[in-house]
């Protein structure tokens, strides 16, 4: 499998700068932070009681025969039990809230800054890759701030605390103690160089499964229609075997260290217990510090097991980050200008200036095409699949930039424009109906402070009221993912009533009457001719019969404007057009067609 361009890894070098630029999201929490920190320190410091308290117990009173003094040191390590857990409480708690806080922050951060990408993005990269970004890398990521960074300190303080007491209590005992460092060090290198690699594939292959997973589960109509269900399950297993292959590899490295660190915890208790017992029976150390070594030996082996976790969950959240901050290091193709030009009110004249376009620029769909519209008429595109009639429109939405000439709106070229508010100028009308959920009223507002009224009027300019009426609760009917709950046609008419509730001064239909039936289609082409007086409109349509009473027609044929003119002219050239309009209705009766015009007399 190939891995996409967001997936790209870098060099271990740069860990640091990740970490850093993630410290930055901690900034507005910081006196959370700083109080778990303290918490974390004083919960280090409680850690290294028990085992003084069990010295204390065994040297003093039990030695001694005091069972009076033993129940007050019994009370004593009672208390800092208690004393442990309400602190461990309010650390996490604290911790814990601060880490979600910092998840809703970073998923804010990112959603927005995929509203303001280019749409050649979305193109190029699945959706369900982008999902995982804002859901399964965040959530690594949150991982690293709740059990991570401010925790190892915690780890740390009890690491040399425990360090610190052992050599208080005998330094001989104290260095044979750390005898085992060296070779748990060597185990731990290994661990880390072979974890980084497995959290990296790992998280690829869990994009790869939900891009998979989005892409089968979108088009399950078809993928049954087509009886693909083998097929794509096939497919998908080969992905999950992946991603449970990468995993085992991971696994193995847990399978190694964990067990190593055991081993090398008991020989070192091991060891204690052998020189140690010698020094006791010898009288040169106390019973009670040789079970204060051991039990901080198995304390001492619990921070660095900790610490070696925490590894791991900074592995995972590095692999995570790097593709958190790539995609928020993308910087969108298209952008409003530093000093947009101010368009005014908007009179809704467009014009193609010898414009060139190719989504690879090294393979134009479109060649040299110039055209105008000015403000109230309408013009139609018309040619085969391929054609760039759909290029011609995402330039002027300017969801691309051309490569050669210009396009204007009210004549000012639209890359001095900021994109938003040369939009809000334009009513997109799509083969592909998009509606989100919510009611049938909130998918034709859109979020804009329309009126109940005016609403309802674009409904019914458009014959849409008469089946929202029909739904149970009319305009607060419920409107289901998608729309799955309306027909295509259906939804295809609420894209209309939404477009004109918006009132642009530039329509666009792009086959935007492709799924309507015959009659709806009689009725919407009656409300057009009405609703389209005093707005520029431009007409795509395969259905020539919707596009006869246009001002113009522009026929194009591999990127260029082949021929152009009414439907009458063009019929009568016998071209393009005309031969188009023949494979439409050859199985009908045609209506009579102009003559072609004499061909003029050849000079001289």
């Amino acid at each position: 499998m190939s891995t996409a361009p967001d997936e790209d890894v870098v060099t271990t070098r740069y860990d640091w700068r990740l970490l850093l630029r993630l410290l930055r999201y901690l900034r507005p929490y910081r006196l959370a932070v700083l109080a778990s920190f303290l918490l974390i320190v004083l919960m280090a410091a409680l850690d290294l009681v028990g085992p003084l308290l069990t010295k204390r117990a065994i040297d003093e009173h039990i030695a001694k025969g005091d069972a009076a003094g033993l129940l007050g040191v019994a009370a004593l390590y009672a208390l800092t039990l208690v004393c442990a857990f309400a602190v461990r409480f309010g650390q996490v708690y604290v911790l814990q809230m601060t880490g979600q806080e910092v998840m809703l922050d970073l998923r804010r951060e990112l959603f927005a800054h995929l509203q303001r990408l280019h749409v050649a993005h979305f193109d190029r990269n699945p959706v369900g890759r982008l999902m995982t970004r804002v859901t399964t890398d965040v959530d690594a990521v949150n991982e690293l701030f709740t059990s991570g960074i401010v925790t190892v300190f915690g780890d740390l303080f009890t690491l040399f605390g425990i360090m610190g007491v052992l050599l208080w209590l005998d330094w001989r005992l104290a260095l044979v103690t750390f005898a085992v460092l060296p070779p748990f060090f060597l185990v731990t290198n290994w661990f880390r160089k072979g974890a980084r690699d497995a959290f990296r594939e790992v998280r690829q292959k869990v994009a790869a499964m939900n891009a998979n997973l989005q892409e089968n589960l979108a088009g399950m109509s078809v993928v049954q229609l087509f009886g693909r269900e083998a097929k794509n399950l096939e497919g998908f297993a080969a992905i999950n075997r992946e991603h449970a292959d990468v995993n085992m590899r991971a696994l193995f490295y847990y399978a190694v260290f964990y067990p190593a660190i055991d081993l090398l915890a008991a020989i070192g208790i091991a060891l204690i217990l052998l020189y140690g017992g010698g020094r006791v029976l010898q009288e040169a150390l106390t019973l009670g510090a040789l079970v204060a070594f051991v039990q901080y030996s198995e304390r001492f082996w619990r921070p660095i097991s900790d610490l070696s976790e925490k590894f791991n969950v900074l592995q995972a959240a590095m692999a995570s980050a790097e593709r958190i901050f790539t995609l928020l290091d993308t910087r969108p193709q298209v952008s409003a200008p530093p000093a947009p030009r101010a368009l005014g009110e908007p009179r809704g004249r467009v014009a193609f200036e010898g414009v060139s376009f190719g989504y690879e620029p090294a393979h134009p769909v479109l060649r040299d095409v110039s055209f105008t519209v000015e403000p109230g008429r309408s013009v139609a595109l018309v040619g085969a699949t391929g054609a760039g009639k759909t290029s011609v429109i995402s330039l002027l939405a300017r969801f691309y930039d051309v490569q050669q000439g210009r396009v204007t709106f009210d004549g000012v070229d639209v890359r001095e424009l900021d994109p938003a508010e040369l939009r809000r100028s334009l009513a997109l009308v799509l083969q592909d109906v998009h509606l989100a959920s919510g009611t049938i009223a909130s998918n034709i507002r859109l979020g804009s402070p329309i009126s109940d009224e005016r609403v309802r009027s674009a409904a019914e300019a458009v014959h849409a009221h008469r089946f929202i009426a029909e739904l149970p609760g009319g305009y607060d009917a419920e409107v289901k993912e998608r729309g799955s709950t309306l027909s295509v046609g259906q939804k295809q008419l609420l894209s209309f009533a939404r477009a004109l509730a918006h009132d642009p001064k530039v329509l666009i239909l792009d086959e935007a009457t492709s799924s309507v039936d015959t009659e709806t289609e009689q009725l919407i082409q009656d409300a057009l001719r009405t609703l389209l007086r005093g707005r520029t409109a431009i007409v795509i349509a395969h259905r020539l019969s919707t596009i006869q009473h246009v001002d113009e027609i522009l026929v194009m044929h591999k990127g260029r404007i082949r021929e152009r003119g009414s439907h009458r002219e063009l019929l009568a050239q016998r071209g393009l057009y005309w031969r188009l309009y023949q494979l439409q209705y050859k199985d009908q009766e045609l209506a009579p067609v102009p003559a072609a015009p004499p061909a003029p007399a050849p000079a001289g």
